[in-house]
């Protein structure tokens, strides 16, 4: 499960081969002991919670950087290892 971001306490992570249980391209976000599953093409919550705050921020960090993660997405699926993404500034 490679971090491909971190910024203001909030780690972003994309796991290998994880298409099945979401059926859709999406992160999965950390911060202290909360995680969800986010979407990427919406910034919906598929499973999991974030404190309002920082799901706002990885909401903005998702439409800034959509593209990106859709590539990283098919790299991941396939068993690859994704791209490092830029931090949220």
């Amino acid at each position: 499960m490679p971090t491909i971001s971190m910024f203001y306490g909030i780690l972003i992570l994309m796991f290998f081969r994880d298409n099945r249980r979401h059926h859709l391209p999406h992160i999965h976000a950390r911060y202290q002991s909360d995680e969800a599953a986010i979407s990427i093409e919406d910034g919906d919550v598929l499973d999991g919670a974030l404190p309002a705050k920082q799901l706002k921020l990885v909401q903005a960090w998702i439409e800034i950087h959509k593209d990106d993660l859709l590539v990283d997405w098919n790299l991941a699926v396939n068993g690859e290892e994704p791209f490092r993404i830029a931090p949220l500034q």
